[in-house]
């Protein structure tokens, strides 16, 4: 028997291992060893409610919600059980609450974690929207599978977000506050009750809607401190473009020692050469001109996906192609890799336009100034709170999210009357 060739992509391979366990939708397997068997799939049509009593708790202004150290949720949550011998079991819509996990479970040990973000948005046309709640979907099955987590048919995953949008967001996101917007937050967690290096057999998907403050707007623009020498955000072969806890949690030593020093993210470099990548969980782009060797055009620059190594967020990739297409007489997008010395050298020669970071937390946010190993780089923001090509990419995405404009990337919410 001849030596078999190792998967070069093995999170594609898993997608493709997963897919193809899964003929007409009958078998859910699970990519970890683990022959494909006729296990219960994740089924929203399945979905079981227990309603919490919904005059308990008033709904409060965003300034009270976003006052306290405790993250302040909607009325309900949804909580899915998974098990290796037997798939999916029925989920529930269930008051908000505690979750109970064994002090012995995977996620408190190995980080078998994952999750997404994105909002629900009340529309000045009344209306309560998703914005790309698919590419969510699809987005979390790859870190699931990553992260030897079970998988998912992404379709359901996105009707269950819906389904608890369709009964919370009628009171928590009233149509007395359009412009107003819900941060949801699907996680999956590894339970099963044994300590040891392996794949867990249990694990829990959860939804959950929250308040989150608005930081698309702060004082003066955001201000970016590149990261120590001896930190890295991600790095290629790892699981950067994963959305899975173990991104986070190490970053925060480095992000608050910024702060301390009054900046607001870091700017998270790369590899000897020191590619620029993301601004604290935010995707990063600039607008420059090319050197005129190089032709002098206008363009808008980010970090590309080719080598995995940054998140493939939602608004990066909305920003990519709404620029695309309709700034594309003005300015030309591209993705590739780029040093902070080109930036550097681009804030030397006067070449800089504007910057922003974009993400589902801090939207479209105007970054003004870049702190580099003693250097700085001050960017500039137009006679406003931004640059004119970070204003219009914003209002144009901002526009479909709140119903301005009528588009197939704004999911209208087929809300519960209350």
């Amino acid at each position: 028997m001849g030596a078999q060739t190792q998967d070069v992509n093995l999170t594609q391979a898993g997608l493709d291992h997963w897919a193809a366990a899964q003929p007409n939708g009958k078998t859910n397997g699970h990519t970890n060893g683990h022959a494909a068997q006729p296990l219960q799939l994740l089924d929203a049509s399945k979905l079981t409610f227990q309603y919490a009593d919904s005059t308990a708790r008033e709904v409060p202004t965003e300034a009270e919600a976003n006052a306290g150290l405790e993250t302040i949720c909607t009325d309900h949550m949804i909580t899915c059980k998974w098990k290796a011998a037997s798939g999916w079991e029925k989920p529930e819509m269930v008051p908000y609450g505690p979750l109970s996990l064994m002090p012995t479970a995977s996620v408190l040990h190995y980080a078998t974690e994952c999750f997404e973000g994105l909002k629900a948005y009340r529309g000045f046309d009344g209306k309560l929207r998703l914005f790309r709640p698919d590419m969510n979907a699809k987005r979390m099955l790859m870190s699931t599978l990553r992260i030897s987590l079970p998988g998912f048919e992404p379709k359901e995953l996105e009707k269950l977000i819906l389904a608890l949008v369709a009964q919370d967001g009628p009171k928590w996101l009233p149509r007395s506050r359009p412009g107003s917007f819900l941060y949801l937050r699907p996680a999956m967690i590894g339970t099963q009750p044994q300590l040891g290096v392996q794949a867990p057999k249990e694990a829990l998907l959860f939804i959950t809607a929250s308040f989150m403050p608005r930081l698309d707007l702060p004082q003066g623009g955001m201000r970016l401190h590149t990261n120590p020498e001896d930190m890295v955000r991600a790095w290629v072969g790892g699981f950067g473009y994963a959305k899975v806890g173990a991104n986070y949690g190490p970053s925060l030593l480095a992000t608050q020692e910024a702060k301390e020093r009054g900046f607001g993210q870091i700017l998270w470099l790369y590899g000897p050469e020191g590619y620029c990548t993301e601004a604290g969980a935010s995707n990063f782009f600039m607008v420059w001109r090319a050197k005129e060797s190089e032709g002098g055009k206008l363009q808008l620059i980010t970090a590309p996906l080719d080598d995995r190594l940054i998140l493939d967020g939602v608004t990066r990739r909305s920003v990519v192609q709404i620029a695309k297409e309709r700034l594309a007489d003005e300015i030309e997008v591209v993705e590739r890799k780029y040093t902070i010395d080109e930036v550097l050298e681009a804030d030397k020669e006067g070449r800089i336009v504007e910057a922003f970071a974009a993400g589902t937390a801090f939207f479209v946010c105007p970054v003004s100034w870049i702190h580099h190993r003693g250097q700085d780089v001050h960017i500039p923001m137009g006679k406003g709170e931004m640059g004119q090509y970070t204003s219009k990419i914003k209002n144009w995405v901002g526009d479909i999210m709140y119903g301005n404009e009528q588009h197939e990337w704004g999911v209208v919410v087929d809300e519960l009357q209350q």
